[in-house]
C-alpha cells in the first residue's frame, strides 16, 4: 500500500513524456537513502535538480511507456501533507505513480531506498464502495471469484495487504466462509522487486508491465464491483 498517498487526488493526471524509458538508476535509490537521513528543506533545495533529473524523470518515462496499455498515470508530488500528521518531515521518502481505473482503485509503482515495488488494488474506499465490496464478497459467485484471484496472487508471490478489521464487520457472522476478505477495508496485492541489476535497464519496464498484468484480474474485479 502506498505509504503516504492517503488520497490519489494530490497530483493532477497528465500525459508524461520526455524520451524513452531506459531504467531507474541506482542513484535514485541512493537519493532516498540520503533523504531518509536528512529530511530537511536545506538538503532538499541542494538536491532538487538531482531529484528532477534522476528520480522523477525516469518515473515519468516509465509512466509514459505504460500508458498505451494501462492509461494515464499520476506521478505524485514529493511533498508530504503534514497538516494532520504527527510526522512533520516535509518530503516523501519514495516516488510513486498511479493509474486509476476507479476512485481509489488501480495500478501502482514505487521506488525508494529499498528498490522497486509494484502493486494494484483498492487503496481508499468510500463507505458506499466498501458496502458494495462486502456485498459482493458475501455473494457465493462473486465472492468465490475474488477468493480465487487473491489466492492465485498470493501463490504467485504477491503480498496481499490493505486495511483490515480485527473482528468481523457488522452484519456478517464471524464464521463466514470468506471472513478474511470481509475484514478488508482496502485490498491490495504488492510485489517488492528490490534492486537487482535489471532495475537500471529497460528490462524494468517489462517487469513492471508483467507485474501489472498479473495483478490485472484483481484490479478489474474491484473496478467492476466498487468503481
Amino acid at each position: 500500500m502506498p505509504p503516504d498517498e492517503a488520497s490519489f487526488a494530490d497530483a493532477p493526471a497528465r500525459n508524461v513524456g520526455g524520451g524513452g524509458f531506459s531504467g531507474i538508476p541506482f542513484a535514485a535509490l541512493d537519493f532516498y537513502e540520503d533523504l531518509e537521513a536528512d529530511n530537511s528543506r536545506v538538503w532538499w533545495q541542494a538536491h532538487k535538480n538531482f531529484y528532477r533529473g534522476t528520480v522523477r524523470a525516469p518515473m515519468e518515462a516509465l509512466a509514459a511507456a505504460l500508458e498505451d496499455e494501462f492509461g494515464t498515470a499520476k506521478v505524485f508530488r514529493p511533498y508530504r501533507d503534514v497538516r494532520f500528521s504527527k510526522d512533520k518531515t516535509p518530503y516523501k521518502t519514495h516516488q510513486g505513480l498511479f493509474v486509476a481505473t476507479a476512485p481509489g482503485t488501480g495500478y501502482y509503482a514505487q521506488i525508494d531506498a529499498a528498490g522497486l515495488s509494484t502493486a494494484g488494488g483498492s487503496y481508499a474506499l468510500a463507505p458506499e464502495q466498501l458496502a458494495r465490496l462486502r456485498t459482493a464478497v458475501d455473494d457465493d459467485v462473486r465472492g468465490a471469484e475474488l477468493e480465487g484471484i487473491v489466492d492465485a496472487l498470493a501463490h504467485a508471490g504477491f503480498t496481499i495487504g490493505g486495511d483490515r478489521l480485527k473482528t468481523h464487520p457488522r452484519g456478517f457472522p464471524a464464521d463466514h466462509p470468506r471472513i478474511r476478505l470481509l475484514r478488508h477495508r482496502s485490498l491490495t496485492a504488492r510485489r517488492d522487486h528490490g534492486c537487482p541489476e535489471w532495475v537500471q535497464t529497460p528490462v524494468a519496464l517489462d517487469r513492471v508491465r508483467a507485474s501489472w498484468r498479473a495483478v490485472g484480474p484483481l484490479v478489474e474485479w474491484l473496478t467492476q464491483v466498487v468503481g
